[in-house]
């Protein structure tokens, strides 16, 4: 009877211990993926941060280079490299990322149907990001609208008019617009047309004009300045001039040569005329 026993308690015995063995084994696998995909993840975030701090270095260190840009390439290196760190995860766990991938580019092209306003203005960001037609700080007119550029995202860009209101553009309208940038060159052209009376020496007043124009600090000796009559209206002598000024002084300076030039004419006894107009009333015979 003993040798019966042990016949059928034995096996069952090693089954036990079989199958304790393979837990165990199957237990230290999971363990190990785990603690394999905790470490890629742990450096995948260390290396995507110190990529980015180093490309974003690389603008703080070389004034030339635009800190806005070198911001988007640090974040998009950030996120490749996650990316990255997300599919070896995958691989430790035994899951086939190649069919990940192609679901995920399945997604994505059916988001994208779905989103092309959205992505319209999502590339058009990486544009403006990317060629810099303009930068944070700079006046610029976009679509209709002027002021100063507070802010480039991905989405929209952000301007502060002249009554400093927030304007907020869609990026596709900024891309797919003319683009006039005040703030790119150091000088700009001032330009204005005044007009005195067919009665007024010429001379003289053109002699009064480029006094009160060169008479102020602001203006600029070199490209040399404009001045010569341009029109013949219909009740004045238009004298166009044009004057180089600082661009940071420009409609400043534009506005007070207005009125200087409008007093220094009064003063010398220039007229500066307006527009009449004669009616000539037929008699009732």
């Amino acid at each position: 009877m003993e040798s019966l026993d042990s016949l059928f308690t034995t096996p069952i015995y090693n089954g036990k211990a079989i199958a304790d063995v393979i837990t165990l084994e199957f237990l230290g696998q999971i363990l190990g993926s785990v603690v394999a995909a905790f470490v890629i993840l742990v450096l995948g975030f260390v290396l995507g941060g110190w990529a980015k701090r180093r490309i974003i270095a690389l603008s703080h260190n070389h004034k030339s280079l635009d800190d806005t840009l070198f911001q988007f390439l640090g974040n998009i290196a950030r996120y490749v490299i996650l990316a990255f760190a997300f599919l070896f995860v995958l691989n430790t766990f035994g899951v086939q990322t190649t069919s990940i991938v192609a679901a995920i580019g399945a997604a994505g092209l059916a988001v994208g149907l779905a989103l092309q306003g959205t992505l319209s203005n999502l590339a058009a960001g990486v544009m403006i990001i990317i060629f810099r037609p303009f930068k944070i700080g700079d006046f610029v007119e976009v679509d209709g609208e002027m002021g100063t550029v507070k802010d480039i995202s991905l989405n929209t860009t952000e301007l502060a008019s002249l009554s400093n209101t927030q304007v907020i553009i869609p990026n596709s309208n900024v891309w797919g617009n003319t683009i006039t940038n005040y703030s790119v060159y150091d000088t700009r052209r001032a330009e204005w047309t005044f007009g005195v009376g067919y009665g007024a020496d010429l001379k003289k007043a053109e002699e009064v004009i480029r006094d009160v124009l060169m008479s102020d600090p602001r203006s600029r000796s070199e490209p040399a300045p404009f001045l010569q009559v341009n029109n013949l209206g219909d009740s004045s002598v238009d004298f166009l001039a044009r004057v180089w000024v600082n661009s940071s002084d420009y409609f400043q300076f534009q506005a007070d040569m207005k009125r200087k030039v409008k007093e220094a004419l009064d003063a010398n006894g220039i007229d500066i005329p307006f527009p009449t107009r004669t009616l000539v009333q037929a008699s009732a015979d």
